[in-house]
């Protein structure tokens, strides 16, 4: 099969930089409908309740507020080099009834990891939930801390 200089060309996109551009005779905006806001309401309501951010918790520690404990779930290790003040270290795969006995079993446990790129804050929910231990993710992880301008402490005696 042949294909023409004009077929071909015609197929390469568009870019700018090096880079896509997006087709300018739509609006990739609207090209998706937006869900109804009764849809959209719920679907914001249960995400909130999976997730909260680094602001969030950073609001929550400063301003001394209970009912929750941050759980640092990378390694002792990664723990000692810097983590989120106020958090206690717990790998996730160290995460058992035993390792929980600690901690009253209504507090939420705020779990996070290295960012984006590191799935240990999933994993460390997705046991804490198998336990029956309310859970939320602290989205952003180590990166979203440290890109709100937020210090991390360093500690020695990680678990």
């Amino acid at each position: 099969m042949v294909i023409s200089a004009y077929r071909l060309a015609a197929a390469v996109p568009r870019t700018i930089d090096g880079m896509p551009t997006l087709p300018i005779d739509r609006n990739p905006i609207t090209a998706v409908p937006a869900a109804a806001a009764t849809e959209a309401l719920e679907h914001f309501s249960r995400l909130l309740a999976y997730e909260t951010d680094c602001w969030d918790v950073h609001a929550a520690l400063t301003g001394q507020h209970t009912g929750f404990v941050v759980l640092d779930v990378r390694s002792p290790a990664a723990y000692a080099r810097g983590h989120v003040p106020g958090s206690h270290s717990l790998p996730h795969a160290r995460i058992a009834e035993h390792t929980l006995a600690h901690l009253p079993a209504g507090v939420v446990l705020v779990v996070y990891c290295n960012g984006p790129h590191c799935n240990a804050a999933d994993r460390a929910a997705l046991a804490l939930a198998r336990l029956g231990r309310p859970v939320k993710k602290m989205i952003g992880g180590i990166t979203g801390w440290l890109d709100e301008g937020f210090a991390l402490t360093a500690d020695e005696t990680a678990g």
